[in-house]
């Protein structure tokens, strides 16, 4: 008879502990809510604080003198009040904020077809703008707008023109690489995947673009403005990488940075000038682009 072999104790394996939970989890926050809740705190801080701090210290508006000042503003702000913001609340609502928001590098051969297509959407907003401006509206209402539509032109000629290579290469900074980088994080990234998770993804698209053209406070530019979010939308979506709307936004703020560089019209379009085109010219050059 033989001996019981005596029985090696079972080796308990450590429980892993689960991953800590987000803030939105935590608290029990709907991710469609907490994008609102952004939206709300940074346009406080970039358009009312960021805005005011700027009319304290370089005046009322833009002018040669100050328009430096403006500049710097704009992209300090942009960075220090969107930005770096939107980085800190992508803590709150992912474990992966990269992932979250789709940070992923597409390849290169698929941001010829995005850019193509932003500059054909800007030659139909181009005309659509034309449109625009030929709906009667009241004589009192009409010079209301035209005053508000002029100040606004003004600003944005200061803010976005140049005359000389540093000059443009220093503007294209401001007004393109920083906001293709701090917009799309906020409208493409953060907001845009947080209402997918309370909608559909087209409508989350459309709802974010419609957003995207409020912020900007421009009345007369809100349309062109948030087709322009919706096409950014559906890129990001489409391309599942955040880098293709950004390349795009790029694009789309350069082209305007170097067209007031060339002087060129506000009314140009690839076919002539918009603004002397009869409406028959219009709508044709308007479908074109938009079968491109």
């Amino acid at each position: 008879m033989t001996e019981d072999q005596p029985s090696s104790p079972v080796e308990v394996q450590p429980q892993l502990a689960p991953p800590p939970s987000t803030i939105l989890e935590r608290f029990g926050i709907p991710p469609v809510l907490f994008a609102f809740g952004t939206l709300i705190l940074l346009f406080f801080l970039y358009q009312i604080i960021g805005g005011l701090t700027t009319v304290l210290i370089f005046g009322l508006k833009p002018t040669e003198e100050n328009i430096t000042g403006y500049r710097l503003s704009t992209g300090v702000g942009q960075l220090l009040l969107l930005f770096v913001p939107t980085l800190l609340l992508l803590q709150c609502i992912s474990r992966t904020p990269a992932a979250f928001v789709r940070l992923r590098r597409p390849d290169l051969r698929t941001l010829f077809v995005p850019i193509v297509g932003i500059f054909s959407l800007q030659q139909m907003l181009q005309i659509y703008l034309v449109f625009q401006d030929r709906i009667p509206v009241p004589p009192e209402l009409e010079h209301q707008l035209e005053e508000l539509r002029r100040l606004i032109d003004e600003a944005t000629r200061l803010l976005v023109g140049s005359t000389t290579v540093p000059e443009l290469l220093w503007v294209v900074v401001i007004i393109a690489v920083i906001p293709a980088v701090a917009e799309e994080l906020l409208f493409r990234g953060l907001v845009l995947r947080s209402l997918q998770t309370a909608m559909s993804p087209m409508r989350a698209v459309i709802v974010t673009g419609i957003l995207f053209g409020g912020y900007h406070l421009n009345p007369a530019s809100f349309v062109p403005l948030s087709a322009i979010g919706i096409y950014l939308g559906f890129l990001a979506l489409r391309a599942d990488s955040l880098w293709v709307s950004m390349s795009a936004h790029f694009v789309n703020n350069v082209i305007a940075t170097v067209a007031l560089y060339v002087r060129m019209s506000d009314d140009f379009v690839v076919t002539g000038n918009a603004e002397q085109m009869s409406n028959g010219m219009l709508l044709l050059t308007f479908w074109l682009f938009g079968v491109v």
